[in-house]
């Protein structure tokens, strides 16, 4: 994609090319690589997850590929028209030599750990030139331009570009600020499932091993960001906020760290994506909850090592992400053993993922005998989704534990499942 981009500029000079440059070079060609081994990942996860990266005595046939992207940090910082406009597009420490017109320009940065650059000339002869200079479409407030610690009249707006047009000689320089600020942004089909970033850069959570789904809730005030986020000292563009407010599925009660994306790596599970609550929308979640754990007898988390042991996993052909699902390929089944209230009527709750498909049709089947049976096939797109069946009473009676098994259909999956609940009825069967 930068490739084209930078292309596409080349025929084109719109600002939204570099504005996408620059995204897709801090948050996904820098994240894609650990900072600790040199090593790269095959890709980058957004929907929660772990980088995978490779090793040195291990080289996937894509890690080619991926030493080349971090060998072109130097293209398409600068852009010329052939006469008189020089482009600054990205804000990378760097020196450019133009021999042509006998002009050389170094700029010195801690870009993006700093919203700030500088640049100096230094030139063979005064020459007249018109600097562009990017104004980043999320700089939108304090954008400032200093020519030789004068500062400059400026009209530009985000997402287009400041112009400097003067005769230029050596030792001129020109310091640029860009306020890094937070905000976040949406889905176009859902804009309150929203990432929150800080500047140019992508903010992401570490989170519990376990996630049953990979939005996790963001409670939002009036502005539409978390309430108390606070800066690290000592770090750049990271933050802290409390656990109750962005939930990612921890019960230690510690602050939660949002650091940009390019900062994680090894095995730290991670979330880029939120849904966005107000406080009172959140409140009526919480009573919801609280009411379905009170209905609950047992719940198995599949995937969790331990939750899985405790309830006695079997099956063949299984397989999972080894984090939140479970399901079975070719024909095979997997099972549970629940906790049963013998002198209760109960149901079975079980959750999926509503894009899903490709040959997954199975029954669900307790103690034996067969409650439902399921196709998955994009039922509820881009969501997870709840189905619940009515457990006969003569399956639970006299027991303290059933077992859940889902067996898929002839060269068909079953699953994925990614909770398993067995509750109280609300209803008599």
């Amino acid at each position: 994609m930068l490739k084209l981009t930078r292309h596409l500029f080349a025929w084109e000079p719109r600002v939204e090319y570099a504005d996408f440059y620059e995204r897709a070079l801090y948050n996904d060609i820098l994240a894609s690589q650990n900072q600790d081994t040199g090593m790269m990942c095959y890709f980058l996860p957004l929907a929660g997850g772990h980088k995978e990266f490779s090793n040195p005595e291990d080289f996937w046939c894509c890690v080619g590929t991926g030493v080349e992207n971090h060998a072109k940090y130097g293209d398409s910082i600068y852009f010329h028209d052939g006469k008189s406009a020089l482009f600054v597009n990205l804000f990378i420490a760097s020196e450019l030599r133009w021999p042509e017109i006998g002009v050389s320009v170094r700029q010195q940065t801690k870009y993006p750990e700093e919203g700030r650059t500088h640049l100096t000339f230094n030139c063979e002869n005064p020459i007249r030139l018109q600097l562009r200079l990017r104004h980043p479409y999320w700089s939108t407030s304090g954008f400032e331009i200093e020519v030789n610690g004068v500062r400059q009249e400026d009209h530009s707006k985000p997402g287009s570009y400041a112009v400097v047009d003067r005769t230029w000689k050596s030792g001129d320089t020109i310091k640029i600020a860009m306020p890094f600020a937070l905000r976040t942004e949406g889905f176009r089909d859902n804009p309150h499932r929203v990432a929150l970033l800080y500047g140019p850069l992508v903010l992401c959570a570490q989170t519990a091993r376990h996630t049953e789904s990979p939005y996790p809730a963001m409670i939002v005030n009036q502005s539409g960001l978390p309430t108390g986020l606070q800066p690290v000292p000592g770090r750049s563009c990271t933050f802290t906020a409390a656990s109750r407010v962005l939930q990612v599925g921890s019960d230690s009660g510690e602050d939660v760290l949002l650091e940009p994306i390019y900062q994680v790596h090894g095995t730290r599970e991670y979330v880029v994506y939120w849904d966005q609550y107000t406080p009172d929308q959140w409140q009526a979640i919480e009573a919801q909850n609280a009411a379905f754990m009170a209905r609950t007898v047992d719940r198995v988390l599949p995937g969790d090592e331990q939750s899985e042991r405790e309830h006695n996993l079997r099956g063949e052909k299984i397989g999972t992400d080894g984090k939140s699902w479970r399901h079975a390929t070719d024909g095979g089944w997997f099972s549970w053993d629940l906790k049963a209230l013998s002198s209760r009527p109960q149901e079975l709750c079980v959750k999926y993922w509503g894009s899903d498909s490709g040959g997954r049709e199975f029954d669900v089947i307790v103690e034996g005998q067969t409650l439902a049976t399921v196709t998955l096939d994009n039922n509820r797109p881009g969501e997870f989704f709840e189905e619940t069946y009515p457990i006969p009473e003569q399956l639970t009676r006299g027991k303290e534990k059933i077992t859940v098994r889902f067996q898929a259909h002839p060269k068909k999956t079953a699953g994925g499942v990614f909770a398993c609940t067995s509750l109280i009825s609300e209803h008599k069967n």
